[in-house]
Formats: structure tokens, sequence, C-alpha cells
């Protein structure tokens, strides 16, 4: 049953089933293509649909575990889409630059997060501003600014999170290799010049169009909220049951 209605005629207003130049194809995604126009091949929207309906409700279970999905999208015309919909469902998101170990070596990258942390608290309670003149605290806030950067969007992920969402697997291939490493389920947009087969649910679709980036994205954090939704009601039930004793 799939956890939310994907629509086809929306798929196909935003381009999502425009491939790229048959001369670029990668041939595993061949199940995945219907035809050709043009020089250019055009991807099959019933796979997409199906792609979709497998991956959304994967997305809404892992959320409902209470587990956290980490979106990832550094190309220039995903990265505010992806870091809007990360942010509107608390979720970590990566759109800036993948660093090597964001997964992988989780404690050298906590340490940083931690240091972050902590100068973002004192920076708060006022205590670099009792301690240090204004040029100093300025200094402070410019590494603060620096590091939420590179850091702010999984500053409050957990070690290793339930599943990661990619928008383009080839744009972001480090952030795949890291999440295959951890056997950490990916759920990714495939485009025709992609290698489908490291990916758990693959998404056929165009990955460069803005209007199909926004709508893929929209249709995974709508799964997000309904996973979220069973946990907010499964703690309520719990709350009923425990007043109830």
């Amino acid at each position: 049953m799939a956890t939310v209605d994907v629509d086809i005629k929306k798929l196909l207003e935003a381009g999502v089933h425009f491939g790229h130049k048959t001369s670029r194809w990668h041939p595993k995604m061949a199940p995945y293509i219907h035809s050709k126009r043009n020089g250019s091949h055009i991807i099959d929207l019933t796979k997409t649909v199906e792609g979709l309906d497998k991956a959304l409700d994967f997305i809404a279970d892992t959320a409902s575990q209470g587990k956290q999905v980490l979106f990832v999208a550094t190309k220039r015309q995903a990265q505010n889409i992806v870091k809007e919909a990360a942010e509107s469902v608390k979720m970590p998101y990566v759109t800036e630059r993948w660093l090597g170990g964001m997964l992988t070596n989780w404690n050298t990258i906590g340490a940083q997060i931690k240091v972050l942390k902590d100068l973002e608290a004192k920076m708060e309670s006022g205590e670099l501003a009792n301690k240090y003149s204004k040029l100093e605290v300025q200094r402070y806030q410019e590494e603060i600014d620096q590091m939420n950067e590179i850091y702010g969007g999984i500053k409050n992920m957990a070690a290793r999170p339930g599943a990661v969402f990619v928008v383009d697997v080839n744009h972001d291939a480090n952030a795949v290799r890291e999440a295959n490493k951890l056997h950490v389920p990916i759920v990714a947009v495939v485009d025709t010049n992609t290698d489908p087969s490291n990916i758990t649910y693959p998404i056929p679709a165009n990955d460069d169009a803005i209007k199909g980036i926004q709508l893929i994205t929209d249709y995974i954090k709508q799964a997000v909220q309904q996973g979220q939704a069973k946990v907010k009601t499964a703690d309520k039930d719990e709350v009923k049951k425990e007043g109830d004793k």
C-alpha cells in the first residue's frame, strides 16, 4: 500500500521522464527506459511510480520507528529545495559539501560538532562576551558560522541514520559509497546515466529538472511526515494507557 499518493500526471508535467543523451546512458538503467526521442532516452514513468511507491513506504516506515532520514543534495539546483524539505521535518541534511567520513568516521565528525555546540552555548550564555573583547567575540562568531556551513545540517544527527535520500547519485557518489559501506539503506533518484544497482530504493527520474527534484523531494517529505505522525499517535496512546492505570 502506497503511503503517499503519487500522481503520474504531475511527474509528466515536471519533466521527470526526460533522460540524458543516449550516448551517456548506463546499461543497467535499461529496465527503466521506455523509448528514445531526439537522441535522448525517455524514462518509463510507470517504473518511476513503482519506485516511488516502494521508496515512500520505506521512508514512512523508517520515520515511524523514530529513525532519521539524511537528505543529501550538494548540486546547486537541488540545494535549497532539499534543505527546506529536511528542515521542515527536522531531519539532518548535507547540501554544501560532503566531507569524507560524515558517515564512516562519525567519531571525528562528532567531535567537531561537539566543538560547534560548545561554542554556540558559550556565545548564547554570554560567556564569550564576558571573557573576550568585541573583536575576539566576532572571530568566535565567524568560526561558529563557518562550522555551521559545514556541519549545521547534521548537528543533530544520530551516529547512523535509518536511511539516506540522495538526489543525484553521480554528484554525491561519496555519500552513496559511505552509506553502502555501513549498509544504510539508500533512496535515490537514478537518471539514465547512473548505475542503480547499488541503490536500495531506486527512483528512475530526471535528476536535473528543478520541478522534478521539487516534486520528488516533496513526496519524500510527505512520507517522513506520515511516519512521524504514527510516532506521535503511538506516544499519545502510551500516555493514555499510563493515565488509565
